[in-house]
């Protein structure tokens, strides 16, 4: 969801209809609001419809995208239950380190979209050789990578074979050399594909 209807019975019912397009059975695991760009009073609004769904059992945990940590600190006014999820781009041209070690502070896990960098970087000399150097692809290694920083990275494919190779990343870890290469290459907002958190 990405912004509040003018009443609060309007946002309610396009949030309980958000979650009867996703789920027959009436509820989701994890519902999010899409974007902080409502404005602080459509942000308010939005959570407090969003708390109003998790007690009612419509979405088992609740959430943010695209978050920073002004907007979490003003939720402190007016949030009941804290976010269980921040999503926001990470990769390693892009790792947002302050909204990172906000949300590791504050017991938010972190969802990492674009993890692969939509393949924009596939043929980086670093990130080849560091997959030669464990017999992995270079999406494997950023995968890799996203889950020794402690994120949830959540890559996409329809394609069986990706799918299954994105799931093949348990049985090697990337050492301090390996990270220290892929921390460097932070670029901040330059590395963003989509957006950086505000």
């Amino acid at each position: 969801m990405g912004a509040p209807e003018e009443t609060h019975e309007a946002t309610m019912a396009a949030l309980r209809g958000s979650v009867d397009k996703i789920n027959l059975d009436g509820y989701v695991d994890l519902f999010l609001i899409h974007s902080p760009r409502s404005g602080p009073a459509g942000r308010q609004a939005l959570w407090k419809g969003m708390e109003q769904l998790l007690a009612e059992g419509r979405a088992r945990s609740i959430g943010v995208s695209n978050y920073g940590p002004t907007q979490f600190e003003e939720m402190r006014a007016y949030a009941k239950v804290w976010p269980a999820v921040n999503q926001i781009e990470l990769h390693p041209w892009c790792q947002q380190p302050g909204v990172v070690d906000y949300c590791f502070a504050h017991g938010i896990a972190v969802q990492a979209y674009c993890p692969l960098v939509r393949g924009e970087k596939a043929s980086d000399g670093v990130l080849l050789g560091i997959a030669a150097k464990h017999h992995k692809s270079w999406a494997q290694v950023l995968l890799r990578w996203s889950l020794q920083k402690g994120f949830v990275p959540l890559p996409k494919s329809d394609q069986q074979t990706r799918i299954e190779a994105n799931g093949d990343v348990y049985d090697f870890e990337l050492d301090g050399e390996d990270m220290g290469q892929l921390d460097g290459m932070d670029e901040g907002a330059k590395g963003a594909l989509v957006r950086v958190a505000e």
